[in-house]
């Protein structure tokens, strides 16, 4: 026989987890997912995808005891899936603060108050345009264009931003996970209308044994499943919203290398789960979320219209630019915290751009803000839309940073910089 034989099916699925870790892959699934709803949502076929979104899936009790969890698969998708993403990035965040870019206060400081200029100055915006334009029942969604996509955005950066030094790509990660920490306290504190405190007590519970066991030299998966999906449902009976179960776990993966082993565990998991996040859990979230009709009731000119298009817009696209780039330039100028090396107050600009691709947070906080769909929908709307349109800009913006030369010291801090990786070099393809 001639030619080779076929490549191994474990070969094959490692290749498939690869493709689907990808910045870029997760990005365009994103996309995708929401094009499709979108399209589907305005067609004739219209009510179909309503009925699938409506549909509802699961048991509103076991036995005698109620547990609720008789959802449809929209709330599935938000409150189910999007637990996985979040324990994601429960994980990344103990990662980052135990052994990574937040590790050290002085090195993390420029980021992580960027990061709350970057929701403070959205926030503000939101708040003052649906004031100023009217419509005070539209305050309670004061958060929705405070949230960066950390998947869409970083992905923007790895295509466009090529040949720019990759500290503006670890800036950017530092950026979005305090970003969502924040974001994740926000849903907590103010999207809980009520709390019951025996069910967050039991959530408590099956985090500690979770985090015992995770611990252990040999975590077994058929124990720690069951310990995650038991404290999620009873994180959903407490009233707080269950998405932060999936923060809580990430947080108690030990970030150390334990027993001998070569890596840690927060990474080992975020690899044997981000392929399931990014490839699954957030499309089919996106799937279900992005499906707004612009066909029914008084049309999409109704929808534009509404006083909350304009806020999210402008929260997302100049909040978010003038939120980041101004607190950086501020505190850089008063404080004695610096840049890192390679990185100039200019190459801000792309980042603030790309930090106002809101998405996923977004679009959960959307949903959460508000209980009419008339608000829902043109949040939705808008969010969509400056989501793509701070992808566009932040690309052009890119490139135009990528043209530029280069001082041997942009962060002005007196000193030539030490710059060695690049995005998109061999180095760079490797890692990421």
């Amino acid at each position: 026989m001639t030619g080779s034989a076929p490549a191994p099916a474990p070969a094959r699925v490692q290749r498939l987890r690869t493709w689907l870790s990808r910045e870029t892959t997760g990005g365009a699934l994103l996309i995708g997912a929401a094009f499709v709803a979108l399209v589907w949502a305005n067609s004739p076929w219209r009510a179909s995808y309503q009925a699938l979104s409506d549909a509802v899936v699961g048991p509103a009790a076991i036995g005698p005891l109620p547990v609720h969890l008789d959802l449809s698969l929209a709330t599935w998708a938000a409150d189910g899936l999007l637990a996985v993403f979040f324990f994601v990035v429960g994980v990344e965040l103990k990662q980052e603060f135990v052994a990574g870019s937040l590790r050290n206060p002085r090195e993390a400081g420029v980021p992580m108050i960027a990061a709350v200029g970057g929701m403070a100055v959205p926030a503000l915006i939101y708040v003052g345009t649906v004031l100023l334009l009217g419509d005070p029942g539209a305050l309670r969604g004061w958060a929705i264009p405070s949230a960066t996509d950390i998947a869409f955005a970083v992905g923007v950066l790895a295509i466009f931003g090529r040949g720019l030094p990759a500290a503006i790509r670890t800036f950017l990660l530092t950026l979005a996970v305090v970003d969502d920490l924040l974001a994740i306290i926000v849903i907590a504190v103010f999207y809980t209308a009520e709390i019951h405190w025996l069910p967050l007590l039991g959530t408590l519970v099956c985090a500690a044994l979770f985090g015992w066991h995770v611990r252990s030299r040999a975590p077994r998966w058929f124990l720690l499943l069951p310990l995650a999906v038991v404290a999620w449902a009873l994180m959903h009976a407490s009233g707080v919203h269950a998405t932060v179960a999936g923060v809580l776990l990430g947080f108690t993966v030990p970030a150390v290398a334990l027993h001998g082993e070569p890596t840690s565990r927060t990474t080992r998991y975020e690899h044997g789960i981000r392929p399931f996040s990014s490839g699954f859990a957030l499309p089919v979230f996106a799937f279900f979320a992005a499906g707004v009709s612009l066909v029914d009731g008084d049309g999409p000119g109704a929808v534009l219209a509404q006083p909350v298009v304009a806020a999210i817009a402008a929260g997302l696209i100049l909040g978010k630019l003038v939120g980041v780039l101004g607190t950086t330039a501020l505190i850089t100028r008063i404080t004695p915290l610096r840049l890192p090396d390679g990185i100039g107050v200019r190459d801000l600009l792309p980042v603030g751009l790309l930090a106002g691709i809101g998405f996923t947070v977004s679009l959960l906080i959307s949903e959460l803000s508000f209980g009419d769909s008339e608000h829902t929908d043109g949040a939705k709307i808008a969010i969509l839309g400056s989501s793509v349109l701070a992808a566009i800009l932040g690309a052009v913006a890119l490139r135009r940073d990528a043209r530029q030369a280069r001082t041997t010291d942009m962060n002005l801090d007196g000193r030539p910089d030490e710059v060695h990786d690049y995005i998109g070099d061999a180095k760079d393809r490797e890692t990421h």
